[in-house]
């Protein structure tokens, strides 16, 4: 008998689960009776064979299960005097005993080469970590052996990461410098940014976290004489907000120099005017060096969600820094706003009228992917970035995630995978963005900061969710010819499906960002070993001669690779990949800092300033 409950939640609570378990066990598919073809020495974990990529072996029970039966066997032991210990959830306040954690790899040399790495697209019935899918943490790695052991190898891959952001920042100074994008195909510049030398710009806090600090002072130099905005004409009020004052912040916030605070300064008096709608709701674009201001030509009379509500984080540090109460005072009206129009479920629509004194919805769309993604980001980021103290902020996002859960968040009967899907005027439609995968980490950051803490209902629920959708995120890449995610999936009778029109990959960080932000809470080293295979495959599917490309088609490897490297390739997508392999980084997701949408980090309490 199979109980349907599509929360994760729910998911992990069923008894005939922990039944069947015991059961298998019973009968002799025990995880001890499997460990002697995986470990070695005489009861210590030894180390799972790797191939010549650093990627591990496909092993039956461990990476790739050859049945979902046998990896529910992995969530129990029978220790030497035959007696089986079930992992119990939390709430259950009984005796709590894992497995360790099995998957121990080789360390990467310096030199490897990467060149014989090839993704293999595991079968339907052997998916790996399946032991992940409902939410579970299976096994015990909080032991100090456990973490030296990670540390130590993710120590040896971030140089490899490293080298790749070498790789891509060469590329761009040799090509491309001062402009907005390098095109890394046919080796020339872009500007289609405005001409902000967008990619320089968004780059900075990469390279100082990467500790390029030559590449980072060369770049500063770049910014303090070369970067004007009086040329520069209309610009996506959005784009510019998280790309370059974003960056030119966090490059601020790392260095200290006020060269970036001072450019920030005029590009962030440029885009006020954005603000000043009938309703106070930003138009979409604003000209930089003019007066002129309007709402984007494809939807002329609304603003977007996603848009309207990722400009705070960034104007509120900007007021701070410089002692501008306007900056802030703008940007956080939009939110009081946007409360006062929250639906019922506490979700918003993506479409906002703001060509009037009081806006009103355009549509009836309600999505955590494109045109909504980073609005409920920012919700938890603002309670955040304010000490913990704005309580509106933190209501906003609880309620918010209420609804989600409620109306949205699903699993598919037939891959047991939890996904978060979309609705129009009611109708579901069971399909996840890539964007989407950002949920995984900003889930886990508001249940480890939850105002009832960790132990509670909801932020335990929040958390098995978080962790079920980061598992959803990897089987994207995980299932596809390339290694590499679309932009989209649906889900079905035969569980993920990719559909023509959404079958691309833009370099996106989405994944990378939800693994380094649930690594980081969690400690779990699963997830920095789905890091490291989705750079695996980045570096077999999208490097050119002189940086990165995006694809068309991720289930087609003999196609070309797409001459479009955008610029948060660079600012994000690295970043993360480098981070989850960095355990001796500054930053701290949990009481110092905060990522704007883009990845620029920016410290919640600056010295010699008060919240704004």
């Amino acid at each position: 008998m199979m109980l349907k409950c599509f929360s994760p939640w729910c998911y992990g609570h069923h008894l005939a689960l922990r039944i069947s378990v015991f059961i298998l066990l019973s009968l002799g598919t025990t995880r001890s009776s499997r460990s002697s073809d995986h470990h070695s020495g005489d009861g210590d974990r030894g180390v799972i064979k790797d191939d010549d990529t650093g990627v591990p072996t496909p092993s039956v029970g461990f990476d790739t299960p050859s049945t979902g039966t046998e990896t529910i066997a992995t969530e129990a032991t029978v220790d030497a005097d035959g007696l089986v210990w079930l992992p119990f959830d939390n709430d259950d306040h009984q005796p709590r005993e894992l497995p360790m954690f099995p998957y121990v790899r080789q360390q990467v040399a310096p030199n490897h080469d990467f060149k014989s790495y090839t993704h293999r697209r595991p079968q339907p019935d052997q998916l790996p970590y399946a032991e992940y899918k409902g939410g579970d943490s299976p096994y015990n790695y909080k032991t100090p052996e456990i973490r030296e052991q990670s540390d130590a190898l993710a120590r040896s891959r971030r140089i490899h990461v490293k080298d790749a952001m070498k790789h891509a920042w060469a590329g761009y100074k040799q090509y491309a410098w001062g402009y907005d994008e390098l095109l890394p195909v046919s080796h020339r510049g872009r500007n289609n940014w405005g001409g902000m030398g967008t990619t320089l710009v968004d780059s900075m806090s990469t390279l100082w976290l990467l500790n390029m600090t030559d590449e980072f002072n060369e770049a500063r130099d770049w910014v303090r004489n070369e970067l004007t905005f009086d040329t520069v004409g209309a610009v996506s009020v959005f784009e510019t907000t998280i790309r370059s004052l974003g960056g030119l912040l966090s490059a601020y916030d790392l260095s200290g120099d006020r060269v970036f605070l001072n450019k920030a300064d005029d590009l962030g008096s440029r885009l006020m005017k954005a603000f000043n709608s009938p309703s106070g709701l930003p138009f979409g674009e604003a000209v930089l060096n003019g007066d002129q201001t309007y709402n984007t030509e494809w939807h002329p009379d609304t603003a977007i969600l996603s848009e309207l509500g990722t400009m705070q984080l960034e104007f509120r540090y900007l007021s701070r820094a410089t002692g501008k109460k306007e900056y802030a005072k703008k940007a956080l009206q939009v939110i009081d706003t946007m409360e006062r129009m929250k639906l019922p479920n506490g979700l918003y629509y993506l479409y906002v009228k703001n060509m009037e004194r009081f806006p009103k919805y355009g549509n009836q769309k309600i999505s955590f992917g494109a045109m909504g993604d980073s609005f409920y980001e920012y919700l938890l980021k603002l309670w955040l970035q304010g000490g913990r103290k704005e309580t509106k902020y933190r209501r906003m996002y609880d309620l918010a995630m209420d609804g989600m859960h409620n109306l949205l968040v699903k699993r598919n009967d037939a891959s047991g995978l939890t996904y978060v899907s979309e609705t129009t005027r009611g109708t579901v439609e069971d399909k996840q963005d890539h964007l989407s995968c950002y949920l995984a980490g900003n889930l886990a950051l508001g249940a480890y900061t939850h105002p009832d803490g960790l132990d509670s209902d909801t932020a335990q629920r929040d958390l098995r969710t978080a962790k079920s959708i980061a598992y959803t995120c990897y089987q994207m890449y995980k299932q596809s010819q390339t290694g590499i995610a679309p932009e989209a999936i649906w889900f079905g009778k035969h569980g993920i499906e990719k559909r023509k029109h959404a079958v691309y990959y833009i370099l996106r960080p989405e994944t990378a960002e939800s693994f380094y932000i649930l690594y980081t809470l969690t400690g779990d080293p699963t997830y920095r070993e789905w890091g490291w295979e989705m750079f695996l495959s980045i570096l077999q599917y999208c490097q050119t001669d002189l940086a990165f490309g995006s694809l068309k088609d991720v289930d087609n490897v003999h196609l070309p690779i797409d001459d479009k490297m955008e610029s948060f390739f660079l600012a994000e997508t690295l970043k993360y990949l480098y981070l989850l392999q960095d355990p001796d980084t500054d930053i701290n997701v949990l009481e110092k800092h905060v990522f704007n949408t883009e990845a620029h980090p920016l410290r919640i309490h600056m010295p010699g300033h008060k919240s704004t």
